[in-house]
């Protein structure tokens, strides 16, 4: 089974989905997005698979969040999504993409639900 996650070391959580995926026999593909974004059709691709919008992928509780007024509910789609690119901590993490589907791994066991 191919997996990939877009992972950052940083986060606890992230790096619980990582370890999880290894126990279960599987070495996944690993995107550090926080060095390497996805371009913005790779994100566009991701969005559509969650069946999510970009606001719905928003990482709230960053610094960055607010200094881009990114809580104005008049901010579009576009703007939002070139923000996340730009500043790739706004992405909220991890996701996880399997034949079995793409998720934001949130809580850890989610990512069960993708192996």
């Amino acid at each position: 089974m191919s997996v990939t996650i877009y992972h950052n070391n940083r986060c606890t959580t992230s790096r619980a989905v990582l370890e999880t995926i290894r126990e279960s026999g599987i070495e996944p593909v690993i995107i550090d997005y926080m060095k390497t974004p996805p371009t913005h059709e790779q994100m566009l691709a991701l969005l559509l698979a969650m069946d999510m919008s970009p606001r719905a992928l928003l990482r709230t509780k960053e610094h960055s969040y607010l200094s881009l007024k990114l809580d104005d509910e008049s901010k579009t789609d576009r703007q939002i999504l070139d923000a996340m690119l730009e500043h790739p901590e706004l992405i909220e993490r991890p996701i996880v993409v399997t034949g079995k589907g793409v998720a934001v791994c949130r809580p850890k066991t989610k990512v069960l639900e993708l192996l």
